[in-house]
């Protein structure tokens, strides 16, 4: 175990570039439990990239831990790439356009040609310009849906998609063997700039991913009214220019946008957890809705690769979950494709193992068929990489995960909330025209197909001692439950040991005998423990007293 002292101290001495830290370092000096946690390990890299608290410390984020990094995957673009170069994007978060200012310091003074944003773009732009620029790699900053005193930076690779396993592992080793203060290359921003190693992209790259959007359309020539009226929050991100402009574009015209929530601010101070899948994130854009008689809220995260949507119920507006939208769009998708003759050969839907299993029963009656990946969205993005690698990349009509993410085309690897909006509201007005509401249209599906339920609880466990009782929780799952509050279980899978052809991951998933799921995993991303539960029965109000039940007993375990 290194000494957390010494290496305070070595910071305490040598991290002069940000006044925000001395501030920090200095306030901490008699305070040993705050030197432990800022210190006690690195923050830690995987395929999500970075992410973390923004603070002083090896376990924070902060411009020391971004240039680490940084050098460790420039020292691994330079050992792969003959004439590298790399993607640079950042979202609204506090100091997310300082370590992207940072970060590019790095890479270009590696040698590495940088493309920047001029301004902060959604995650999906970053990926599109990975794959139009051609770079070696690309850096997205931000911390997604996370609480304002995060930060992180995620990692794509040359081909637009979140790095691999294999690649994060190769990366890591490079990051480990840099010093933050010894080993690091770094030179000004306007510097590099002046030398042209790093330039700025061009705004007409951002008309190209519009005018790519747009061809996800899926009507087909048939005739909707776009006089709907829409509420739209970029819950204080980056969605405001991409998604006004596309719905303008196309002849929505009756958008009217949040003002509370429409100015990018990393404090996010009128929702503290800036996440669509939170009422409390929605509730400015609900008070809109009830005012204006809206038709359809609809709201996107700080990085806009995610969307949530409140529709118009008999006495409310309801929000509908990521699990509720997916089902609808694959439906509509696949209801237009068939009917127009628009489906392309072996058509392929994909989604996470935590996603509803609803969504195979609306495959099966198309025909289509479906993959199932772990948890995260790059896992979707690498098959459509594998069709991409067979010519079949047309093949891919819909990915979609639970936590509100959705991408209809292959023209980026990541979940587009710009599409899911675009594809949404597009959705939603073809319902509309012909008298049917999305409420009303999931109630169908559920006669058709089975009432699914969904549920979804996080719990903290912060610091070293929690980080070691989420381990401790995982292994009492992998010995074995013969039922859970009398509910017998059929099967447990253990994604840990690789199995269904998908990569090792800290997964459990326990199958009853009823056909329910319980899913458990420790967040990649933040000190918090997932236990998502899937229930099929005969209507809501019963899948939700069965759920009670479960909850109930399987809370106990985790005391």
């Amino acid at each position: 175990m290194k000494n957390i002292e010494q290496v305070y101290q070595r910071w305490l001495s040598l991290a002069k570039d940000d006044q925000d830290l001395i501030k920090e370092l200095e306030s901490i000096r008699n305070d040993d439990a705050k030197k432990e946690d800022a210190f006690y390990r690195e923050l830690e890299f995987g395929t999500g990239g970075l992410r973390g608290v923004i603070g002083a410390g090896t376990n924070r984020m902060n411009i020391y831990v971004v240039r680490k990094a940084s050098q460790g995957l420039a020292n691994y673009i330079n050992k792969h790439f003959s004439s590298p170069s790399i993607a640079v994007s950042y979202d609204s978060r506090i100091k997310s356009d300082l370590f992207s200012i940072t970060a590019s310091e790095v890479f270009a003074a590696n040698g590495i040609k940088v493309f920047i944003y001029k301004e902060l773009e959604p995650t999906p732009c970053l990926s599109y310009a990975v794959r139009e620029l051609h770079t070696s790699a690309g850096i997205m900053v931000t911390a997604s849906h996370n609480p304002s005193k995060y930060n992180g930076y995620k990692v794509y690779g040359n081909d637009g998609c979140q790095i691999t396993t294999l690649a994060a592992e190769e990366i890591l080793k490079e990051i480990n063997n840099v010093d933050p203060f010894d080993d690091v290359k770094h030179q000004s921003f306007e510097s590099l700039l002046d030398k042209g190693l790093i330039e700025y992209i061009d705004d007409s790259l951002m008309t190209k991913f519009i005018n790519r959007v747009k061809e996800e359309s899926v009507l087909f020539g048939d005739e909707i009214n776009r006089d709907v009226k829409i509420i739209y929050s970029p819950l204080h991100g980056t969605g405001l220019k991409p998604v006004t402009r596309i719905l303008k574009e196309v002849g929505y015209k009756n958008v009217i946008v949040v003002k509370e929530q429409e100015e990018p601010d990393g404090n996010f101070t009128t929702c503290p957890y800036p996440n669509p899948e939170i009422k409390e994130a929605m509730q400015v854009g609900l008070d809109y809705a009830k005012r204006e008689n809206a038709d359809l809220l609809i709201a996107t995260d700080p990085d806009a690769d995610r969307v949530g949507i409140a529709v118009k119920g008999k006495d409310d507006y309801v929000l509908m979950s990521g699990n509720q939208v997916g089902v609808l769009l694959l439906d509509y998708v696949c209801s237009q494709r068939t009917k127009h003759g628009k489906m392309p050969n072996n058509p392929v839907y994909i989604k996470t193992i935590v996603t509803t299993d609803m969504a195979n029963k609306v495959a099966k009656h198309y025909g289509i068929a479906h993959k199932d990946v772990l948890t995260g969205f790059k896992y979707i993005g690498e098959q459509i990489l594998e069709l991409e690698k067979k010519g079949q990349e047309k093949s891919y009509i819909l990915g979609f995960e639970e936590s509100y993410g959705y991408l209809s085309g292959s023209y980026v690897r990541d979940k587009d909330a710009v599409d899911g909006v675009f594809l949404i509201v597009e959705m939603f007005a073809y319902y509309k025209t012909r008298g049917i509401s999305l409420l009303e249209k999931m109630e169908e599906l559920y006669k058709e197909y089975g009432y699914y339920s969904n549920y979804l609880n996080s719990y903290e466990f912060e610091g070293s001692s929690g980080f070691t009782k989420m381990n401790n929780i995982m292994d009492l799952f992998r010995n074995g439950f013969s039922d859970v509050a009398g509910y017998k279980i059929k099967e447990i899978k253990d994604y840990d040991k690789g199995i269904e052809g998908l990569p090792k991951s800290n997964v459990i998933k326990m199958i009853m005998e009823s056909g329910d799921s319980i899913v458990i995993r420790p967040s990649g991303t933040e000190p918090k423990l997932k236990v998502y539960m899937s229930i099929c029965g005969d209507s809501i109000e019963k899948n939700n007293q069965k759920y009670q039940v479960l909850i109930k007993k399987f809370e106990e375990y985790l005391k």
